[in-house]
């Protein structure tokens, strides 16, 4: 069952990456491939079980970094895909602040933000993910159903609301 996806294509040919936690291992795969560093897998452990979830860009729908970025760096482009122009980035921060899942990171030495981009519409991370927890797939009702209820709860776990 998927935790979250991002959205890329047009609403007609929407297709989505897609995280399902309990087929993540923990190897690292996905974070080592991304050529941006903008993925972190994050493992929550307790007494009795634990649960690693890939966490990366949800190019959001309604996408708060871009509708707090003064410089109009953050923009979408024909695909959904939200990306960064970072000839016009100047590094004040507020998309990362803005960001309610924390998938915009900043880099000092460069003075510019980062985050996932969806490598063109060919995901990294999807193609060597050895256990197939991140997968790039077209969007159906019943997938964007799920990832709807889940979106909810991860939101309640998070304290969003």
């Amino acid at each position: 069952m998927a935790v979250y996806s991002a959205v890329y294509g047009p609403v007609s040919m929407t297709m989505n990456l897609f995280i399902t936690p309990r087929l993540c291992k923990d190897c690292g795969t996905c974070e080592s491939v991304c050529d941006k560093y903008a993925v972190d897998v994050f493992t929550f452990e307790d007494e009795t079980s634990s649960i690693s979830v890939p966490i990366m860009c949800m190019h959001c729908e309604d996408a708060a970094c871009i509708d707090v970025c003064p410089a109009k760096a953050i923009y979408r482009d024909a695909n959904s895909t939200v990306l960064v122009d970072f000839d016009k980035c100047i590094g004040c921060k507020l998309c990362s602040n803005a960001c309610p899942f924390g998938n915009i990171a900043y880099n000092y030495s460069e003075k510019k933000i980062f985050k996932c981009d969806l490598c063109d519409g060919s995901p990294d991370c999807v193609k060597y993910c050895p256990t197939k927890a991140i997968v790039f797939e077209s969007a159906t009702e019943a997938n964007m159903n799920k990832k709807r209820i889940l979106a909810e709860k991860f939101k309640g776990l998070l304290e969003l609301e």
